[in-house]
């Protein structure tokens, strides 16, 4: 069990509580601001990303003092971590809106607009959360060809995730000042500086699912399919076997290596049912 369901999930999946999406903690004007500001002003997250690329260069002790720093702040402001669709659909079976926006990495690094992210609410018409984004500057949020916020069934979400899957898309889940949690995106190494700033960075911004995936190695044909789609260089291949293997260490227990198989043979595991895995987030 991570550190956030212990703090915000009284020992459960803190994600899976419908407190942590309330509307009376958007009550709280620091967390109003962070909101507007962080959807406002997405030119914070190009700098911060060169403050990594300079932390990268920094010695090696100096890096062993600011990364964590950095990570332990970023736990109380905005902090995700990776899920499996199914929990998505739990999310989804809770919540009474979802709302379709703009990537604010993928604005960053692309300059386009690109709808990976997924505004959620417990409020039928988003309540304040929505509220505060509506107030954002529209040309960022809906871009010149659409025509405003796009609301989504359960089923027309799910259905586009499983598309981000087939992508190779991870999902995960943010909160803003948390534990207020008001999006779930689909992320890539590429595009999202928060998982960059973790993987390529070590600087922990986004967790490891309560999952681990795990092959049997008696389904595998060796198609190497789910090594194409992994963000994080969890999967091997065995030449002498013609097999692919899981390390448990790095994964990240997305599930997107199981959407990629077409031999059924990956499943995920709860990480603390794996020993060599339990403890890593």
């Amino acid at each position: 069990m991570c550190e956030f369901c212990h703090k915000h999930g009284e020992g459960k999946k803190w994600y899976l509580q419908a407190k942590n999406y309330s509307d009376d903690l958007l009550s709280d004007l620091k967390r109003r601001k962070y909101i507007a500001d962080f959807f406002a002003h997405p030119e914070g997250l190009t700098k911060q990303v060169g403050r990594l690329e300079k932390l990268n260069r920094a010695p090696a002790f100096v890096r062993g003092v600011l990364a964590p720093y950095i990570s332990g702040r970023q736990k109380k402001v905005h902090f995700g971590q990776v899920l499996p669709i199914e929990d998505v659909a739990h999310i989804f079976d809770f919540v009474t809106e979802i709302i379709r926006l703009n990537c604010i990495c993928r604005h960053v690094n692309l300059g386009t607009e690109q709808r990976y992210c997924y505004g959620i609410s417990l409020v039928p018409q988003g309540g304040e959360f929505r509220k505060i984004i509506e107030e954002i500057d529209a040309s960022y949020l809906t871009g010149p060809n659409t025509s405003g916020l796009e609301t989504l069934t359960k089923e027309e979400a799910l259905e586009s995730f499983r598309q981000h899957e087939k992508e190779g898309l991870c999902h995960s889940v943010w909160t803003f000042m948390a534990p207020f949690t008001g999006g779930i995106c689909n992320c890539d190494r590429s595009d999202c500086l928060a998982m960059r700033a973790t993987v390529t960075h070590g600087v922990p911004l986004m967790f490891r699912a309560e999952y681990v995936a795990e092959v049997n190695p008696e389904l595998c044909n060796g198609c190497r399919q789910c090594m194409r789609v992994c963000q994080f260089g969890a999967i091997g291949y065995s030449a002498a076997n013609k097999k692919v293997v899981i390390d448990p260490r790095r994964c990240y227990g997305c599930g997107t290596c199981r959407a990629s198989c077409t031999k059924d043979a990956i499943t995920l595991h709860d990480r603390a049912s794996v020993p060599v895995a339990a403890n890593i987030w």
